[in-house]
């Protein structure tokens, strides 16, 4: 899947979804380190539920390392004291957002959007300029380009990802690193 680049100087808080959300009692902020398992496990254990066309290791491996961030790169939505979503930034590489995701009964209610736009203003105050959206789904790629504006890539299919273990790299030109 081909990468996507935001323009982070265009990003713009929705305060009136946030308004919306916390009249419904959600609340979407920047993870905390004790709640690290909790959320790498709510990743892992909803994966095959809520995301199931996701590879559970890779998402909960990058939950774990944006937990890991200092602060946390890790942004969650809470419903009466339960984690309905989540959203990660300079996991797998620095300037990278995702993965993403909100549970399948919580879907339509902009949690999604309140995510993104928390995590790609998060990246703006951290001095980055761009975001990346590494990997997008295909179904995700129309919200991200009526959301942000984002664009895809142009070849920038395996990208970073060719990496991988197990990665099939014969499309991509090896360079040998000492």
């Amino acid at each position: 899947m081909t990468d996507m680049l935001v323009k982070l100087y265009n990003v713009r808080l929705d305060h009136g979804l946030l308004d919306r959300l916390e009249q419904q009692q959600v609340t979407v902020h920047r993870a905390l380190a004790p709640d690290a398992r909790r959320i790498v496990a709510f990743v892992e254990s909803g994966a095959a539920v809520h995301w199931p066309n996701e590879s559970k290791d890779a998402w909960s491996s990058e939950c774990a390392a944006a937990m890991a961030n200092h602060p946390p790169t890790c942004f969650v939505a809470v419903e009466r004291q339960q984690l309905i979503g989540f959203a990660c930034y300079d996991a797998t590489a620095k300037g990278f957002f995702g993965p993403t995701g909100v549970v399948q009964e919580a879907r339509g209610r902009g949690i999604g959007k309140a995510l993104l736009l928390a995590s790609l203003m998060a990246m703006w105050d951290d001095g980055y300029g761009y975001a990346v959206i590494g990997w997008p789904a295909r179904d995700a790629i129309g919200f991200y380009a009526k959301t942000v504006q984002a664009e895809l890539i142009e070849g920038s299919t395996p990208g970073i990802y060719g990496r991988l273990i197990g990665a099939d790299r014969s499309s991509q030109e090896r360079v040998a690193r000492s």
